[in-house]
């Protein structure tokens, strides 16, 4: 059997560090391809990326969200059994994103700098303004040899690396504030009640059973209904068998 994890934000900001996550994820993948052709991905999620860091104060987020983590670990800090070695490992490294993080200048700044970016970025808004006749200092670029071509890619990921860094570490002490337990949704239904310092929903299931997870609520309230895949273009509908899973309440 495959298990599969979906993950549902309970608040809004989760929902954003959920997606920066996700555009990353695309554009380092992107990145390490060979092929010029799907590297178009990668500046497809940039501006994406981009659009997103610019309209959000992400980084005021981030910050408070280390303060609440760094006393977190202070409290756990006290504790007889815990493991000195690592806690003092995540908390230096909470520390030092931290103060990067005060002492540097909003998220993405090099990049909307960038001329080269600058000057491709608004055709990427325009569908199927990305080709040869729309910018040719792009294609001329891809057909640069790769060695070249993965500089580039490096610089302008290493300027979103704070971000990266800062977004990863919020995510790995919310994840890790619950472990799954057995559920079963009766009827492919289950519904719950959250806690005000629940911030996300883990849900592991079978991924090759033909079903998956659906889910809605709030930060109070939330209910999951496990439908069933279709890939011949009919409507999804829910399964009324029992559906056993996994889920963590972070």
């Amino acid at each position: 059997m495959t298990d599969a994890v979906l993950e549902f934000p309970l608040k809004e900001k989760v929902r954003n560090y959920l997606r920066v996550e996700q555009l990353l994820r695309l554009m380092r993948s992107s990145a390490r391809s060979q092929d010029p052709q799907l590297q178009f991905v990668f500046f497809e999620q940039l501006f994406v990326l981009l659009d997103l860091v610019e309209r959000l104060d992400l980084r005021t987020d981030i910050l408070k969200d280390l303060d609440v983590h760094e006393k977190s670990l202070v409290y756990w800090s006290q504790h007889p059994k815990i493991d000195s070695d690592a806690l003092d490992q995540a908390l230096k490294h909470l520390l030092a994103v931290r103060a990067d993080l005060k002492s540097s200048t909003r998220f993405g700044i090099d990049l909307k700098d960038d001329k080269f970016l600058s000057g491709i970025r608004q055709r990427f808004a325009i569908p199927g303004g990305a080709c040869a006749f729309d910018l040719p200092n792009l294609h001329y670029w891809l057909n640069l040899p790769a060695d070249k071509r993965q500089h580039d890619f490096a610089g302008w990921l290493n300027s979103l690396k704070l971000l990266e860094d800062a977004v990863s570490l919020n995510m790995s002490f919310i994840r890790e504030r619950g472990s799954f337990s057995r559920k079963t949704a009766e009827n492919g239904f289950y519904q719950g009640a959250a806690e005000d310092k629940n911030e996300l929903i883990r849900i592991k299931y079978q991924g090759d059973n033909n079903i998956y997870p659906t889910f809605s609520g709030n930060k109070y309230r939330y209910a999951i209904r496990f439908m069933r895949f279709v890939s011949d273009g009919d409507q999804s509908s829910a399964t009324d068998a029992d559906t056993p899973f996994s889920m963590a309440v972070c």
